[in-house]
């Protein structure tokens, strides 16, 4: 049988692959598993249940809350609040267990369920095996008083979150108008009201979720209504989450997008200005653009990198002992306020450092200079050899060197499919183009089916 679990919990067509058995039954399992783990021993187990704003997150989270409290687990169901928020709570209330319903950026009819172990971080990949060999075992159900028991959270938990957001940052946020698109997800009560907690002017779009229009053509996967609000609202800069609010990306005063990469470079630097960018490190994966690894450099920042996903970068930071990391995505995590990427968190912190300065945002975000880049998907080959196939890697070793510094190469087998991508990235956008086209040409030569 296929891993159910992958980089981010399981994901997949609600009521299809995602189904309200499935829920129960691997709430059931987590149960057991932690249980045997030791985690429950001396106490009555607990959980917290959230989710995004779909639809078919309603029956999954009843089904997931049914599933703990048949095995004998306590559950407060918090409804509908961002990711990070329900890892907050599940470190902040000492419970035993945090699950989240929500695929997160995907379309609505997708959903997925991510479990969360005592302190909010995620299930390590054992933990995860153990769970999936579990399902459907059969088992000692608890009667009488050992049943759990679920309880519905009235906003408490939410408004606890925000006080808690809130508190990251110093200065206020009153000279600043900011323009926010929530996407119609889960950051839609407790987004805006963080900003304008924080003291900000806040524009709110796409706050309106109906179960199905989340993430549709809004938020940061499709900024082009927070450009325009951000100009038409003469904002200071606009921000974007995604359904599940564990990412960020952001707008200057001009309508100019600013990604991740731009957002770890203007955090970086403050952190680093207030003596709380551990080591002086940056944690970054593979995929961020060589700009923001050039412009830490030339400012004293280290750069680590990892394999692509939020995951390997909290691995690396946790390894390390380092205080920031994140994705090209705006999925940014900054280790003494989140265990897990915070979009509300780090658009308080990036208005903050708007406020500290007194500097517009695209003066601080251009500090990253993204060079050009240029990906070419090149299909029908055998991906496994991508890695060991010498004359390829001695075209991928020259190419580097003709551009030095101020250029990379990046090659990355599909997951799923016969097929290899080659990044490059160079001084100039006609230096990229021809970059990949030559090792695009060599990887479809030696590596064809």
């Amino acid at each position: 049988m296929a891993r159910l679990f992958g980089t981010d919990g399981v994901r997949g067509l609600a009521n299809r692959d995602v189904t309200a058995e499935l829920a129960l039954d691997l709430s059931v399992a987590a149960a057991h598993v932690l249980g045997a783990s030791g985690a429950f021993e001396g106490h009555r187990p607990r959980a917290v249940v959230g989710r995004d704003s779909r639809a078919s997150g309603e029956f999954l989270a009843a089904a997931v809350a049914a599933g703990l409290a048949s095995a004998g687990v306590d559950v407060v169901n918090v409804g509908v609040l961002p990711t990070p928020a329900v890892a907050y709570l599940t470190a902040e209330l000492g419970v035993d267990l945090g699950v989240v319903l929500s695929a997160s950026h995907n379309p609505m009819p997708d959903n997925g369920i991510k479990f969360l172990a005592r302190g909010g971080h995620k299930l390590d990949d054992d933990l995860e095996r153990a769970i999936e060999k579990r399902m459907g075992e059969a088992w000692d159900r608890p009667t009488g008083a050992d049943v759990g028991r679920i309880r519905l959270d009235t906003g408490r938990a939410g408004d606890d979150y925000v006080d808690h957001l809130v508190a990251t940052i110093r200065p206020s946020l009153g000279h600043l108008r900011i323009a926010v698109d929530c996407a119609n997800g889960a950051a839609s009560e407790v987004g805006p009201a963080a900003l304008r907690q924080a003291g900000a002017d806040v524009v709110v779009i796409n706050a309106s979720p109906d179960g199905r229009n989340i993430n549709e053509k809004c938020g940061s996967t499709h900024p082009e209504q927070l450009l325009a609000a951000v100009v038409a609202s003469e904002a200071d800069l606009g921000v974007a989450f995604d359904g599940d609010a564990d990412r960020c990306l952001a707008v200057d005063a001009d309508g100019n997008l600013v990604d991740g990469d731009q957002i770890m470079g203007v955090l970086a630097l403050a952190m680093r200005d207030a003596g709380t960018l551990a080591d002086d490190t940056l944690v970054t994966t593979v995929m961020s653009n060589l700009g923001l690894r050039l412009a830490m450099r030339d400012r004293g920042v280290r750069t680590v990198e990892t394999a692509v996903g939020d995951r390997y970068v909290l691995e690396a930071m946790r390894a390390g002992g380092y205080s920031l990391g994140g994705e090209q995505s705006g999925h940014i995590i900054m280790a003494a306020h989140a265990t897990t990427g915070d979009g509300v968190l780090t658009a308080l912190q990036l208005a903050a450092r708007v406020a500290e300065t007194g500097e517009p945002l695209a003066k601080l975000a251009g500090v990253v200079q993204r060079l050009p880049q240029t990906l070419v998907n090149v299909s029908g080959v055998d991906k496994a050899r991508a890695s060991s196939d010498e004359p390829l890697l001695d075209a991928v070793r020259a190419a580097e060197a003709r551009l030095g510094d101020t250029g990379r190469v990046l090659l990355r087998p599909s997951g799923t499919e016969a097929l290899v991508r080659v990044m490059v990235e160079a001084a100039t956008q006609a230096e990229a183009d021809g970059v990949a086209r030559e090792l695009a040409d060599v990887v479809s030569s030696r590596l064809a089916l």
